[in-house]
């Protein structure tokens, strides 16, 4: 019974409950519209501070989730707008800045197109004048090439103000050019003017564009009043052998007078530790380099050196010019995990494992101390050096090849371009660290390496770690990669915190890798096996920086400046201009002096060309620059055939002394 009074109230037309629902059907409810502007500010706030008093702690988890969602969708940005430039730099020949920004794209745009962009960014097309019988009466009707409307009533005063003049524009075009005007002007007075004036015809255009990217050209490639930025040149390996001992006296004293003669201001050597302690633990010989360090004072040379804790290997595959030291090497034999090991149990002696730098492994020492203990006895031994200051720069050797990098990519264990590499992680000390990191976060399981992270040469999508949505974004391999990078920073820290006690007052130089292949996947694979936690979601480079500038050490970046094919670039899913890009805004952004260096040995003016927009871009209302620039030499006989016009050239646009003209 009360089910059916329920239906017959419901159907009771003087009911409640029918009026509205008749209401409704008569008059719909008009759709609520979304506040704008402020009001949706003000809304938005009242929802969040209403969700806000019953939700605590849940909108602060959202801000976090929104701020990683900003990050990503500004990566995500920040990489299109990079292919977008390197698109238009290869296939459309734009001369866009190393440090290009959207309004640069808009004004090279704006004059591929015919249109002219005054500096303070004032676009306008020339307009055509009208015929010179035109000018005394008063003009009916003009057909404006910006808009189809006519201008009526329109005085012949008033239009010569506005447009510009048949002789003002003629100045700028060539002999050819003004004949070409000349017939195109004979041609409409048979029109009877009822069109525009052959003034922008095609051909005009064309010849007046091409003058005016000439003239373009001309002033981009000025550097004439530019800062002035010191060039070093990188002298070879092998400069000194084995026993500490200069090899050719004479040869690298004509070798120097020719880099005097280049006007270059200086040459960087790398001091060797498994030369200089090479055979006994704290006995440091540095006759060879006084010797060499001598020479360069006598052509008033200046001088950066390189703490190289590191091996080199020779030219030819297998070869090794420089070791660790012996002592070390032998301590090796009996302890393998001083050295960096792969998950395989491969030893690679590139360098010792960041896991003792804390540990008194070698012969009661600490990894720390062995490095510190090196760079006191060179501060000591040419303290006359220093006090004249003959030595500019020391530049800190951080891992393999010199750079803040594992050792990753060892060609002896047969890594090859583009392989991903290998995480240099399994010493039992690494180990260690891993475990305790792992318990401290309350997952003990995770104190492991991942197993499904592919071989040196594997590609990332052939891996369960590195494919896109991967392992490497999970829970664990956050963890991991956090722990792996940090571990890098760490060893960076520690080093950095003693070479700034022994070098006091010297700048101190630091060298970071353009890690540049698979850099337009997703999880930048190559980056993070050398140590970089940089997927496209986050940025690996910041917290390397704020420890760099903690010490207010001076960063030297590797310059990919050569062209790589494009099929090279789409095998390997490489990106040179974006990892420079990332890594020297970053650097910018927290106030880092940087230096540049390049990759390979240069041999064109392009090549130059390219890097010097890089180290002192003129589009940068900030004015940044390279502190100064590392040039890595070719061998003598093809800088002297090929690029020693062209490394002359370079010099002198990197001190700003000559404009930067086509022909050298």
């Amino acid at each position: 019974m009360n089910s059916i009074n329920n239906v017959r109230h419901d159907l009771d037309p003087h009911s409640d409950h029918s009026s509205d629902h008749l209401s409704q059907h008569l008059h719909p409810p008009q759709p609520q519209r979304r506040p704008r502007g402020f009001a949706a500010t003000a809304a938005a706030a009242a929802v969040a501070a209403e969700v806000g008093v019953s939700s605590g702690g849940k909108g602060k988890k959202e801000r976090e989730k929104e701020k990683e969602r900003t990050k990503l969708r500004e990566r995500h940005r920040r990489a299109i707008t990079s292919r977008m430039l390197a698109g238009l730099r290869q296939y459309g020949n734009f001369t866009l800045p190393a440090r290009a920004d959207m309004n640069d794209v808009l004004a090279s745009l704006a004059r591929e197109a015919g249109w002219t962009v005054e500096p303070d960014g004032t676009t306008y097309r020339q307009s055509p004048p009208p015929p010179p019988q035109m000018v005394p009466f008063p003009v009916r009707s003009v057909e404006s090439p910006l808009s189809a409307s006519p201008l009526r009533n329109s005085s012949a005063k008033a239009l010569l103000d506005c447009e510009p003049s048949v002789l003002r524009i003629d100045e700028t075009l060539s002999s050819a050019s003004l004949d070409s005007v000349v017939v195109a002007e004979r041609d409409t007075k048979s029109q009877k003017y009822t069109t525009v004036s052959s003034i922008n015809s095609p051909e005009c255009l064309e010849a007046d564009q091409l003058t005016r990217d000439v003239h373009a050209g001309e002033l981009e490639n000025n550097f004439s009043g530019t800062p002035y930025i010191p060039v070093y040149v990188v002298l070879s390996t092998g400069v000194v052998n084995n026993f500490c001992q200069l090899v050719d006296p004479e040869g690298i004293t004509q070798e120097l007078r020719h880099l005097k003669s280049l006007h270059v201001d200086g040459v960087i050597i790398d001091c060797w530790w498994g030369i200089v302690e090479g055979w006994s633990p704290q006995k440091y010989i540095w006759s060879g380099y006084r010797e060499l360090f001598n020479i360069i004072r006598e052509l008033k040379l200046k001088i950066q050196v390189g703490m190289a804790f590191h091996e080199c290997e020779g030219n030819v595959p297998g070869e090794m010019l420089y070791s660790l030291p012996k002592w070390v090497l032998e301590i090796g034999k009996d302890d393998p995990d001083i050295f960096s090991t792969d998950r395989e149990g491969r030893r690679n002696t590139q360098c010792l494992s960041w896991g003792i730098d804390k540990e008194r492994v070698l012969m009661g020492r600490t990894g720390i101390e062995v490095y510190f203990d090196f760079m006191r006895s060179f501060r000591t031994e040419f303290d006359d050096l220093f006090a004249e200051g003959l030595i500019s720069a020391v530049e800190i050797g951080l891992g393999a090849s010199g750079e803040l990098k594992y050792p990753s990519f060892p060609e002896r264990m047969g890594w090859s371009y583009p392989g991903i590499g290998e995480f240099q992680c399994y010493d039992k000390y690494l180990q260690q660290s891993l475990r305790k990191a792992a318990k401290l976060r309350g997952h003990s399981f995770w104190a492991r390496g991942p197993d499904n992270a592919g071989q040196y040469n594997s590609r990332p999508h052939e891996t369960g770690f590195f494919c896109d949505r991967g392992d490497y974004d999970s829970y664990y391999g956050r963890f991991f990669l956090h722990w792996y990078a940090q571990t890098l920073i760490d060893h960076a820290d520690n080093v950095l915190s003693l070479a700034t006690l022994a070098f006091e007052e010297t700048q101190i130089v630091v060298k970071i890798p353009a890690v540049y292949w698979w850099y337009k996947t997703t999880s930048h694979a190559a980056e993070l096996t050398a140590g970089y936690y940089n997927p496209t979601n986050r940025d690996g480079y910041s917290p390397v920086f704020e420890v760099l500038k903690k010490h207010s050490v001076t960063l030297k970046f590797v310059c990919s400046e050569l062209q790589f094919c494009a099929l090279e670039n789409d095998v390997a899913l490489a990106d040179p201009e974006g990892v420079s890009w990332q890594v020297l805004n970053s650097a910018c952004d927290r106030g880092l002096n940087i230096a540049g260096q390049n990759a390979l040995p240069c041999y064109d003016r392009e090549a130059y060309m390219r890097i010097l927009e890089t180290a002192k871009p003129r589009n940068d209302p900030d004015h940044h620059h390279f502190s100064f620039f590392a040039h890595q030499q070719s061998s003598p006989q093809i800088q002297r055939e090929i690029c020693l016009s062209e490394l002359i050239h370079f010099i002198k646009c990197m001190h700003g002394e000559v404009a930067g003209d086509l022909q050298p």
